[in-house]
């Protein structure tokens, strides 16, 4: 883990959240949670939930007794007894929800396991009792001791971040018939934001003082405790079917998931195609040298040659991609969804992209490519954040009967084996275009597999045929970010889209297509299930 810096202009606190944003998210999608949002969460559940929350906020004003006897400063000793009157008063609201909802905690006095680690590693921290952190006894000054103080910030303070981030989502759906409309408005409220901004500002002056590797190790317990903060809301008991992205009751030997993703710009930053005009240009001849005696049977251009031409390419493409789009709009937008119409409209597209890919094979911009400097270029190909760890975390679970495919436009898949199979992902089957080589060195020459929206439309089927030829049942799932993926993310049991297309949102909306945020979707769909409207899986999930 890198060492922090002190010197970011935003907060510690603020900068941690964002850092280790994936937790929250993932808190949105558990059973509990999606329950709640949709109001049908049964009260036994949220008895529970409640009842365990107690064991937490007890917890915490004792984690806070522990720290205002470290704290050496009169300001954050305050800082420090203010957060526990807060806490206390927590304890108060939950007593009402349960007067409000007339719950019974009496068979609910057992912390049960995901809160005692969750509380135990709080007290841990503040009794100087885990990892990198040295108990109060064993500091040789008292400003020492301020560190414990600021570690114990550290493990209490995503807490409270968690809950107002749950409660501005949940607020959503927070209408006045809601079962708990009052426990989404209390974490929701400004009220309680204050009370969080005032924590972390705390956490903030606490850690001034802090060296690089003291940072470091509040770093670590402020992601551990967002972790277990996760824990604990998916630990909860639901006694009631739930819709979420994958259910629990996938069964390998029954099920096949199939999941679909593009590669450029869904899984990278950059496009691949620039990526391998660059390799051309860097590794091309100077316009004064000779060519070396391994590449002198395929003659290449010079990289200032090769340069301007790529340019003209990249500039006549963007302007006849633009004008395509233009064009498709141009026609009288749909009142309901045209599928028909959509497809037809990629069909002109297609004729575009297919023209496009010809008049670069015709320039030699791809000829003399060497094979290992593509691949070296694959390991070095910067991808969107967490997209390895991703599909590492599907094919590596044995729960999961999973097929991943790449469906790409990429004129060259070598380029697209190296990225995956230097992070560790090696199962995936690539689809995309192929580069011709004769003695590793390309000859300019691209076997067109896959280059416009009709081909990974047709990819697509054809993988999907294949796959219902066994008694399993399958789930797809498709992930892409641009107008060539429409078709297959409408085809898909779900369909999701990275990144924010215009063109992509323009042409959809366009021929009725309609784009709905993952998480008010699944909501909306529970909400439906409970009410018996639909069966017990999602479709068709787009964005």
């Amino acid at each position: 883990m890198a060492t922090t810096s002190k010197l970011d202009e935003e907060g510690t606190a603020k900068r941690f959240w964002g850092k280790f944003s994936k937790e929250s998210t993932l808190t949105l999608y558990t059973p509990f949670v999606v329950s709640l949002a949709s109001g049908n969460l049964k009260i036994d559940a949220f008895g529970h939930y409640i009842a365990q929350d107690v064991h937490f906020y007890k917890c915490f004003a004792q984690a806070c007794e522990l720290a205002e006897d470290c704290a050496d400063d009169d300001d954050a000793k305050a800082s420090i007894v203010q957060l526990r009157k807060r806490v206390l008063k927590e304890l108060k609201h939950h007593g009402s929800f349960v007067q409000e909802w007339d719950l019974d905690l009496s068979s609910e006095t057992t912390p049960n396991p995901a809160t005692t680690k969750y509380t135990n590693f709080v007290l841990a921290t503040a009794t100087g009792k885990v990892e990198g952190v040295k108990g109060p006894g064993e500091l040789a000054t008292p400003f020492e001791k301020t560190k414990v103080a600021a570690y114990t910030l550290g493990a209490i303070a995503p807490s409270m971040r968690l809950n107002f981030f749950l409660g501005k989502e949940l607020m959503n759906f927070n209408g006045d018939e809601h079962p708990y409309k009052k426990w989404i408005g209390k974490y929701s409220s400004e009220a309680y934001q204050a009370s969080m901004l005032q924590t972390e500002d705390l956490l903030d002056k606490l850690s001034i003082s802090l060296t690089g590797e003291e940072l470091d190790t509040m770093q670590k317990l402020y992601h551990q405790a967002l972790k277990l903060e996760m824990e604990f809301f998916k630990s909860q008991p639901i006694d009631q079917q739930t819709v979420l992205p994958l259910l629990k009751q996938h069964n390998s030997a029954e099920h096949r998931l199939t999941v679909f993703s593009d590669f450029d710009l869904t899984c990278t930053v950059v496009d691949s195609s620039a990526i391998l005009a660059e390799i051309a240009i860097v590794t091309a001849p100077k316009s004064d040298q000779s060519q070396p005696e391994d590449q002198i049977q395929i003659a290449r251009m010079s990289s200032a040659d090769l340069r301007s031409t790529w340019e003209v390419l990249s500039r006549d493409y963007t302007e006849e991609y633009e004008q395509c789009i233009e064009s498709i709009l141009a026609n009288q937008k749909v009142e309901e969804f045209d599928y028909e119409g959509l497809k037809k409209a990629l069909e002109q597209l297609s004729e575009f992209e297919r023209r496009a890919n010809t008049r670069v094979i015709e320039s030699n911009v791809l000829k003399g490519l060497n094979l290992e400097d593509i691949k070296r270029a694959g390991e070095l190909l910067i991808l969107h954040d967490d997209c390895i760890g991703f599909f590492q975390s599907i094919t590596n679970n044995q729960n999961l009967n999973v097929n991943l495919n790449i469906l790409s436009y990429c004129w060259c898949a070598d380029l697209i084996r190296s990225t995956f199979s230097s992070g560790g992902v090696h199962t995936m089957q690539i689809h995309a275009n192929e580069f011709i080589f004769e003695d590793s060195l390309s000859t300019g020459e691209i076997i067109q597999k896959i280059e416009t929206p009709i081909d990974k439309l047709q990819a697509y089927t054809d993988i999907i045929k294949n796959s219902n030829q066994s008694d399993k049942t399958n789930l797809t799932i498709y992930i892409g970010d641009s107008v060539g993926d429409i078709l297959c993310l409408l085809e898909a049991d779900i369909g999701i889209v990275i990144g924010s297309s215009s063109s992509l949102r323009k042409i959809a909306t366009h021929f009725g297509v309609s784009f709905v945020p993952l998480f008010p979707a699944l909501v909306k769909k529970q909400k439906k299930h409970v009410e018996g409207r639909i069966s017990a899986q999602t479709t068709n999930i787009v964005e």
